[in-house]
């Protein structure tokens, strides 16, 4: 995970988060972008690389993520500046909790 963060530019110096995706972000579809422009600088974000990222994160060891992830995720065909941002919020949480995650072991009669 560690490695997912570093990869995107989140690093001891971001500002940690303490949700997955705050209420202030109100995503849909009719936020794609409208111009030339807009198109140009999100050619240039990773959106759709960062969100397999947390696809992964969140299939594999974070599932408190299922929510967020579904609705960033929506997107990923036409993603705009604010889309972009619910997604780096989500790595700024994924930084504050870096320590949680699932674990599976062996129980002591090996089922």
């Amino acid at each position: 995970m560690q490695k997912t963060l570093e990869n995107f530019n989140i690093g001891s110096d971001t500002k940690s988060v303490s949700g997955p995706l705050a209420l202030h972000f109100k995503l849909s579809a009719k936020m794609s972008p409208k111009t030339v422009n807009e198109s140009e600088y999100m050619s240039h974000i990773l959106y759709t690389s960062v969100v397999g990222s947390l696809i992964y994160v969140m299939v594999c060891t974070r599932s408190d993520l299922s929510q967020a992830v579904s609705m960033v995720s929506r997107y990923m065909h036409d993603p705009e500046n604010g889309h972009w941002k619910a997604v780096r919020w989500m790595l700024r949480y994924i930084k504050s909790t870096v320590d949680v995650g699932l674990i599976f072991e062996k129980d002591e009669h090996g089922k």
